[in-house]
């Protein structure tokens, strides 16, 4: 991702831009993988069938609903830094190294199977830009995919719940 990309805005904001920029790069990138995890989730919520619709259904929009957070929570951490959120469906296999996930799901097992894939991929990238970061010296970014590493585990157990017994 090119930085220039997203417009600076000029903020009170006392982290210097250069923190920022990294910020808002890394938040991005995480936005778009959210807005694709949200899709995925919306996608099994369509599509689910078999003896276990009505849970499965319920559950797979639950993880829609907080990967809804996530997309919230990180795009309203890039203008707070005085970026601008890239959220359109166009820029999601654009940004950095984000690359989203195409799975053909068929039985309820495989869809359910997908999903925690896709969680769990989810998970690991959110705890990686927490250390990320850190490293650059932004806490509360950090602090933002912290919150979110925590609700993706919690969604991720949920799931994988179903692909036990």
């Amino acid at each position: 991702m090119n930085r220039t990309n997203y417009t600076r805005i000029e903020t009170k904001n006392s982290l210097p831009q250069s923190i920022r920029l990294q910020s808002v790069e890394l938040l991005n990138c995480n936005l778009a993988s959210a807005i694709d995890l949200e899709r995925q989730a919306k996608q099994a919520h369509w599509n689910v069938k078999g003896p276990n619709f009505i849970a499965l259904h319920e559950l797979f929009d639950k993880v829609a609903d907080a990967a809804e957070e996530f997309i919230d929570l990180l795009a309203e951490r890039v203008t707070t830094l005085g970026g601008t959120a890239e959220g359109r469906i166009q820029a999601v296999p654009s940004i950095r190294h984000c690359r989203p996930t195409r799975v053909r799901w068929t039985a309820e097992r495989e869809r359910v199977d997908a999903l925690s894939t896709a969680l769990a991929v989810f998970g690991k990238a959110a705890r990686e830009a927490i250390d990320e970061a850190a490293r650059f010296g932004d806490a509360d970014t950090a602090d933002v995919f912290t919150e979110i590493s925590r609700e993706t585990d919690k969604q991720l157990w949920l799931v994988e719940s179903h692909l036990h017994g």
